[in-house]
């Protein structure tokens, strides 16, 4: 990759890149990799969504570019972008990514939210691929985007998450999953990775999910009389009906823990919901962790969880266009989405509490605060 001179500002991002194999023949290389990958993150975070959109912000903003590196050749086209993209390996690509959000991140104990999203346009009619599904990792409190990893062709996320939680850094966190990753395996992952797990329970375990159930169930019937038990409720009222929500947390619980032999089990947590309006709903669900907090506590590390579909999924489809994305080639989809989450992160980061679709127009508008936003 070339090098910017050194009254040239450094791009953290891009020194974490250094490393990307570029798999072109180098003797046909025109545009070098550092400025192909500074470009589209460029554009993407002043609002290009597709390669046509980033090709032409880049023949527009060409003087910004060199600003940060040579660019002696201008920029590659559409097609030429597509094309390096699409063989640019998406393992490597995401290690890449993670090594920098581990050092712009906190070492501090929280919630890291793991789910998957189908990139719904990312469909090769014509070709060998399906839908592109990526499961991230969403860390709650700091609202970055800590990895990312595509589900494999004929597979699911229960193989895709073990092998990204194997290339984060999540030591001393608290990773949560919904009931797709309620597997032993990835219990053990996440205990090998000296973290902790909350995990949702439903029927995909044998006994387990039922055996909690009763359990709560022969408690509750009892009056949570004859074992240490902590609770905890909140009320809210929201879109014109009451919601309450009880937490109820066993973590005397040796009979399972025997009988199951899950990894690093440590308590059980039940979830009552009950909303009253026009239309009156009741659901409960279990969880498993691996240990042992208030109900209080678990209350807020469970609603953490589901900030990954507002703070991220929903976000990606709304500022960032996710489901309209046509990109489909080989490696293009996941490459292009992990320099989205790259975006995403940096304008998070970036000063002004504007959305982050109004910071992406004003980055558009504004060189200076696209510069002080990448520039770091």
């Amino acid at each position: 990759m070339t090098k910017a001179n050194t009254h040239q500002p450094k791009i953290g991002f891009l020194e974490h890149f250094s490393i990307l194999e570029d798999g072109r023949q180098q003797s046909k290389v025109q545009f070098p990799l550092d400025e192909v990958l500074l470009l589209v993150l460029c554009a993407v975070i002043s609002g290009a969504n597709g390669w046509v959109e980033t090709a032409t912000w880049g023949k527009k903003k060409l003087s910004f570019l060199r600003r940060f590196l040579a660019y002696t050749y201008g920029t590659p086209s559409h097609d030429q972008l597509g094309n390096i993209f699409a063989v640019l390996d998406a393992k490597q690509f995401q290690q890449c990514f993670i090594d920098w959000v581990t050092s712009l991140k906190k070492a501090l104990r929280e919630v890291v939210a793991v789910d998957g999203k189908t990139l719904r346009r990312a469909f090769d009619k014509g070709g060998d691929q399906g839908y592109v599904h990526m499961v991230s990792a969403w860390c709650a409190e700091q609202r970055l985007v800590l990895g990312q990893t595509k589900v494999a062709e004929k597979s699911n996320e229960i193989t895709a998450i073990p092998a990204l939680l194997e290339l984060l850094s999540i030591e001393g966190a608290i990773v949560t999953i919904d009931a797709m990753g309620c597997q032993r395996e990835i219990a053990e992952k996440i205990r090998e990775k000296k973290a902790d797990y909350i995990l949702a329970l439903k029927g995909n375990q044998g006994t387990l999910r039922e055996d909690v159930e009763a359990f709560f169930q022969k408690q509750k019937a009892l009056g949570f009389a004859l074992l240490k038990v902590d609770q905890y409720e909140t009320v809210e009222k929201d879109h014109g009906r009451l919601e309450t929500r009880r937490i109820t947390v066993f973590t005397d619980i040796e009979p399972l823990q025997k009988r199951h032999q899950w990894p690093g089990l440590e308590a059980l947590i039940m979830v009552e919901y009950e909303a009253s309006g026009i239309v009156t709903r009741n659901e409960t669900r279990y969880f498993i962790a691996s240990f042992v907090a208030s109900a209080k506590e678990f209350a807020a590390f469970i609603r953490d969880h589901w900030g990954i579909e507002n703070g991220l999924h929903w976000v990606m489809d709304m500022a960032f266009r996710d489901d309209e994305c046509r990109i489909r080639t080989r490696n293009a989809p996941a490459n292009f989405a992990t320099i989205k989450h790259a975006a995403s992160n940096l304008l998070r980061t970036s000063k002004g509490k504007e959305s982050l679709q109004l910071k992406r127009h004003i980055a558009a508008w504004d060189t200076d605060f696209l510069y002080n936003v990448i520039a770091c």
